[in-house]
């Protein structure tokens, strides 16, 4: 889900509420958020496709502070009927947007700007052994990054590739 919020700007600056629990539960989003996250990374830098495995699943409501990027969803639900789609949408400073990602999604984004911040609110904690991961230039997902050559850690140029992925969701 794409969040626009209302963005109230003048010569000083601007000022929008970017989480406010009435609204979001009026969108359908009710769920309590127990961890924030924050990153920053140069541009070409690409995390993902990330996820955590049940009972630790997560949701996260995601923003940009500073920069740009293109942030990427991957539904991984077993019985959905839109199973290995994938979304993407691009997230900046200037635009305010946010993203609501659910449970049983891989994500993943690229940093489209030096020192970008990227922040993002979860639903459950973080656990080590319930990580799990997707290889971002998957084959069979085709997912268009812009990029072939991104920055990658270590850990995300071994994920397994889609065709190889057990769902647990």
């Amino acid at each position: 889900m794409i969040i626009k919020p209302k963005v109230f700007s003048d010569s000083r600056g601007y000022f929008f509420e970017s989480f406010r629990l009435d609204k979001f539960k009026e969108m359908g989003i009710e769920l309590d958020f127990v961890q924030d996250n924050e990153s920053k990374s140069q541009k070409g830098v690409l995390r993902g496709l990330h996820f955590q495995n049940p009972p630790y699943e997560q949701g996260k409501l995601i923003k940009v502070v500073k920069g740009t990027v293109l942030d990427v969803a991957v539904d991984i639900r077993k019985g959905s009927p839109t199973y290995g789609q994938w979304v993407s949408h691009e997230l900046s400073e200037y635009n305010k947007t946010m993203f609501w990602i659910p449970p049983g999604f891989a994500h993943g984004f690229l940093t489209l700007e030096d020192d970008t911040i990227f922040q993002y609110k979860c639903t459950n904690y973080y656990n080590k052994e319930s990580e799990g991961s997707i290889r971002w230039n998957d084959p069979d997902l085709n997912i268009d990054w812009g990029t072939s050559e991104p920055s990658l850690s270590k850990k995300d140029t071994k994920s397994p590739f889609f065709r190889d992925f057990k769902s647990n969701f």
